[in-house]
């Protein structure tokens, strides 16, 4: 009954995703906003929210058991980007491997695709070093906090900066197909974009949050603490829809979307939510979690360095997903 829940929800996810994008497709092309902006800010937080949420319940809302919040809270904190920047990333891989090759190309835009690796990397940076600040030292814990923060209030400002010069240079926003709701012939404006749009993100939220009640009656035959399954099985549920969002537009050979919704979503994610984490939970180096946080900035760097290579080919991602096996490794072991 459990897997049949399971198996249920991901149908759900699979088709929200595709209600959600398509709608999204159709706001970016009547915004006249770049693809950029599309894939970083609107999808990337959009469908953020449910892997979002599953932490802010843990720590404010969750159990009678305050160290069981805290594991739950910290793990899907730290899950979200580990899982972003190693196995989401390695699916693309699998999308398009068939057509393109492992010698094949991916073209996203590459200021936005740069911008958004830059500031993860920096942000994520100050949660490690914030690890080992000692807890006497609230002060410092939440400034380090609180420049996160600040940090994403920046990446919001020069994203939406940049997009009208990618517009005028031919990254604008285009949907390629009619909105779905306008086949069943609502009109295609702006209070019926906004509508499919909050269909599609609450059948998300609805979908990963059923996926995520599965898992957890199924955790206890894998016999895995709330810490690992936080870490490793809660992000699975909670990031389909930034995986299935991307590997629809990279099939469609939209890779600044792709790229953007994955990217974006590490940036929000590594700012505003280990911020909390800093302020509100244990955060200390435990084996888990600072493995996790080294993954995934070993993961993001080697991206960020095959940029600086000037290409970025189908085969690099292969890395991301060896760096996915390795934490498991280390984690299961």
């Amino acid at each position: 009954m459990v897997f049949a829940e399971l198996f249920l929800m991901l149908i759900i996810i699979l088709i929200a995703a595709e209600i959600f994008t398509n709608a999204l497709e159709h706001l970016g092309e009547k915004l006249k906003i770049s693809e950029g902006v599309t894939g970083s800010l609107f999808a990337a937080v959009g469908t953020a929210m449910p892997e979002t949420l599953v932490p802010l319940l843990a720590i404010f809302a969750g159990t009678q058991n305050a160290q069981l919040n805290e594991e739950i809270g910290v793990g899907a904190i730290l899950g979200a980007p580990l899982m972003l920047s190693t196995l989401s990333l390695f699916l693309l891989v699998l999308a398009v491997v068939k057509k393109r090759g492992l010698q094949g190309h991916f073209t996203p835009e590459i200021t936005g695709f740069t911008r958004d690796l830059n500031f993860f990397l920096l942000a994520f940076s100050i949660s490690a070093v914030a690890l080992f600040i000692p807890h006497e030292t609230p002060a410092i814990r939440a400034t380090m906090a609180f420049s996160m923060i600040f940090i994403y209030f920046i990446y919001i400002m020069l994203t939406l900066r940049a997009s009208a010069a990618l517009v005028n240079d031919g990254h604008a926003t285009s949907a390629d197909e009619k909105m779905f709701l306008a086949r069943i012939g609502l009109p295609e404006n702006m209070p019926v974009i906004i509508f499919q749009l909050a269909l599609g993100l609450a059948l998300l939220v609805g979908g990963a949050k059923g996926f995520i009640h599965g898992v957890e009656h199924a955790a206890p035959m894998l016999g895995i603490s709330a810490l690992l399954l936080s870490l490793l099985i809660i992000p699975i549920a909670t990031e389909l829809p930034e995986k299935v969002n991307s590997i629809l537009w990279i099939r469609k050979r939209k890779d600044t979307l792709a790229f953007g919704n994955i990217t974006g979503a590490m940036v929000f994610q590594g700012t505003l939510l280990p911020a909390i984490g800093i302020m509100l939970t244990p955060w200390a180096p435990q084996k888990e979690v600072l493995a996790g946080i080294v993954i995934t900035l070993v993961a993001t760097l080697w991206l960020r360095l095959m940029l600086m290579r000037g290409q970025l080919k189908v085969w690099h991602l292969i890395m991301n997903g060896v760096l996915y096996i390795t934490y498991l490794t280390i984690v299961l072991s």
